[in-house]
């Protein structure tokens, strides 16, 4: 089976827990002498054989192979998808099965990462991930006071949209943030702009 990454964890000795996201679901896997393999690193993508236990402990992980992908030798870029794909842990880490929407989000990300800016991609896949999860706040009140929204807007945790006094927050033009809510696609957006999104998206999902 393939999947994702995204979390170790030190067992006793050398073992580690591994939480791998795959096609349709999170699971924790245990690997002998872990600490040992470089492949496993938070953030790939691995090709495995999973072996459930006979005690009825977490399945174990064999016969582990690495998907590279051409970005990977690239520390910033690195840094950055690491960064990223920590968040899904924690999102997600009150769930075991799910559906393939977040693998093939995280396999299509990956897929380009080399090509375009990260931090951009990393922005449209988690407008992407608000929008498949009806978390998209666009209905042009602020979230806060509950009252109409100007031209200019600040943004909470999950790219809320809220009045910048409300939050005591950093302003974003309006129309630029709800053209970000509709087309997923950050290419209307400033390289400063994108920092700042950034910015909020790595505080969590």
């Amino acid at each position: 089976m393939r999947g994702f990454i995204i979390n170790i964890r030190k067992a006793k000795n050398e073992d580690t827990i591994v939480t791998v996201l795959s096609n349709d679901s999170v699971k924790n896997y245990w690997r002998f002498f872990g600490a040992r393999h470089s492949i496993l690193q938070i953030g790939n993508l691995i090709d495995f054989e999973a072996k459930e236990s006979k005690n009825g402990f977490m399945p174990t992980m064999h016969s582990l192979s690495h998907i590279s992908f051409p970005w990977i030798f690239s520390n910033n870029r690195l840094l950055i998808w690491q960064n990223f794909i920590k968040l899904f842990e924690q999102h997600l880490q009150d769930t075991t099965e799910l559906d393939s929407f977040y693998f093939n989000l995280l396999l299509s990300s990956a897929k380009k990462w080399h090509r375009q800016n990260p931090k951009r991609l990393a922005i449209e896949a988690y407008m992407q991930l608000l929008n498949h999860e009806g978390r998209l706040y666009d209905n042009g009140f602020c979230y806060i006071c509950e009252t109409i929204l100007e031209d200019e807007i600040g943004l909470m945790r999950a790219f809320l949209p809220a009045h910048p006094q409300c939050i005591y927050g950093q302003k974003f033009k309006k129309k630029d943030i709800f053209q970000l809510y509709n087309t997923y696609s950050t290419i209307h957006l400033e390289d400063k702009i994108i920092e700042k999104l950034y910015k909020i998206l790595i505080k969590g999902f």
